[in-house]
C-alpha cells in the first residue's frame, strides 16, 4: 500500500482507520489517553502499553465490522489463544518475500508448515498462491512421499522449518538421489534458527536459502535480502525493539521485538512477540532472533509454554514431580519429558509412558521422549533448554 506504517507516514489517520474498526484497540488507546489522530510519529505511539501474548489468552477472535468480509479460518495457538485470518489476499504479506527469492508463476512449491490448528500451513498457501504458483500442501509427515512429490512434481520451491528441508534432502540422499534430481531452486525457512553449519549443509543442494522472521499474529516482519547485515524489515510493519518491562524502544542492545501492523481489520498495535532482537542498522534491519523473553520457547516451530507442560504432569495422579527438557543434535530438536512416579506407582510402566506421550502430542502438539527418573533437581524449572546456537 502506498502508506506504510513502517515508513511511518500518515500513521495518525492509519491508526484512527484501524481504531474505528477495532473497539478493543479503542479501549487501548483511551486508557493511555491518546488521540489516534495526534499520533504522527514512533515517540507518540511509544507510549502506547504493549500489549502482551498473555493479554490474548482465552479472548474471542476480532469480529469483523458488519459488510466486511467473514474470517474464512480461525486457528488456536498456545495458551489458548485464538485468532481469525485475516482478510483478504495474501494477508500475512509473505508473497513479495518468495518472489524477491526466485518464486515464479506457475511454479510449484512445496509447503512443510503444519495445518493443525495453527496458522503456519494456511499463510504460506494464501503467499504461494497470491505469487501465481501451485501449492502442495505437504504439511508435517511421511518424508518419503514428500521427497517423491517433490521429484515426480518438478517442485522449485520450498517453506518451512530450515531443519525439515534438511530431514527431506536426507531421505532424497539415503535413497540414492542426486542435487541434480532434487529439484528445489529456493527455500523461505523461518520459525527456528539457521546456523551456519545447517546453512552451509543446505546450500549445497538448494542454491538459494532465505532466512525470515515473523509470528502468527502479524505474519512477515523481515527477511533476509542480501543487500545488508540481518534482516531487513518488512515496509508494512513498523517494528520497535524495546526495553523488556517498560516498552520503551531501543536504538542499540537488546530488546523485545514489538510490532504493529495498521490493516483495516484485525490491526496489531504495539505487540509484544515475546524474541529478543537488536538492531543490525537502526530502524531498517534486525539481527534476527536472539532469544525469548521470559520461559516460553520454540520447539520445532512451536511454542512451549511452562503452563502446557504443568498441564501434561498433572494429568496423572502417579506423577509427583518432572520437567521438560529441550536439547538439539544434528540440527534437529528433541524434547525429552522426565518424570517422578510416587510409591506405589510402577516404576516401568509402558502404559503410563505411553499415556504422557499421548498428553504430550494433545496439549503441545510436539512429540517428547518421555522416561522416568528417580529425581529432579529442586532448583530446575519446568522448561529446561540446553540447545547453544
Amino acid at each position: 500500500m502506498a502508506d506504510t506504517v513502517g515508513s511511518v507516514q500518515h500513521l495518525g489517520p492509519l491508526l484512527a482507520k484501524a481504531a474505528s474498526n477495532d473497539p478493543s484497540l479503542a479501549a487501548r488507546l483511551a486508557s493511555a489517553g491518546i488521540e489516534a489522530e495526534n499520533v504522527s510519529d514512533r515517540g507518540v505511539l511509544a507510549t502506547l502499553p504493549v500489549l502482551s501474548k498473555d493479554d490474548l489468552i482465552g479472548r474471542a477472535p476480532a469480529q469483523h465490522s458488519p459488510g466486511d468480509a467473514i474470517a474464512s479460518r480461525i486457528f488456536q495457538s498456545p495458551g489458548p489463544i485464538y485468532e481469525a485470518q485475516p482478510p483478504g489476499a495474501d494477508p500475512w504479506r509473505w508473497a513479495p518475500a518468495l518472489t524477491a527469492i526466485g518464486l515464479a508463476p506457475g511454479d510449484r512449491v512445496i509447503n512443510c508448515f503444519g495445518y493443525h490448528l495453527s496458522p503456519a500451513g494456511a499463510m504460506f498457501d494464501e503467499a504461494v498462491i497470491a505469487a501465481g504458483a501451485t501449492v502442495v500442501p505437504a504439511g508435517i509427515g511421511n518424508q518419503i512421499a514428500q521427497v517423491q512429490a517433490i521429484t515426480d512434481l518438478g517442485v522449485r520451491g520450498y517453506v518451512g522449518l530450515p531443519s525439515y528441508l534438511k530431514a527431506l534432502i536426507d531421505v532424497h540422499a539415503d535413497n540414492g538421489g542426486t542435487r541434480e534430481n532434487f529439484g528445489i531452486e529456493y527455500a523461505l525457512v523461518t520459525a527456528e534458527p539457521l546456523p551456519d553449519s545447517l546453512r552451509t549443509e543446505l546450500l549445497e543442494w538448494v542454491p538459494v536459502v532465505c532466512m525470515a522472521y515473523g509470528t502468527a499474529e502479524v505474519g512477515l516482519i523481515a527477511c533476509e535480502d542480501g543487500m545488508g547485515p540481518g534482516l531487513r524489515v518488512d515496509e508494512e510493519v513498523l517494528v520497535e525493539v524495546c526495553e523488556i518491562g517498560t516498552g520503551v524502544p531501543l536504538t542499540e542492545g537488546e530488546g523485545e521485538v514489538v510490532v504493529t501492523v495498521l490493516r483495516d481489520l484485525a490491526p496489531v498495535v504495539r505487540f509484544g512477540t515475546g524474541d529478543l532482537s537488536a538492531w543490525a542498522e537502526y530502524p531498517t534491519r534486525l539481527q534476527g532472533v536472539l532469544g525469548r523473553v521470559g520461559q516460553a520457547t520454540k520447539v520445532r516451530g512451536m511454542f512451549v509454554h511452562p503452563r502446557q507442560a504443568e498441564a501434561v504432569l498433572r494429568s496423572e495422579s502417579n506423577i509427583v514431580g518432572g520437567r521438560f527438557v529441550i536439547t538439539r543434535a544434528q540440527n534437529k530438536d528433541h524434547l525429552r519429558c522426565e518424570i517422578v512416579v510416587g510409591p506405589g506407582a510402577d516404576a516401568g510402566s509402558d502404559r503410563l509412558v505411553q499415556r504422557v506421550e499421548d498428553t504430550v502430542r494433545s496439549l503441545i502438539r510436539v512429540r517428547a521422549e518421555v522416561v522416568i527418573v528417580e529425581g529432579i533437581p529442586s532448583e530446575s524449572p519446568v522448561l529446561v533448554d540446553e540447545r547453544s546456537w
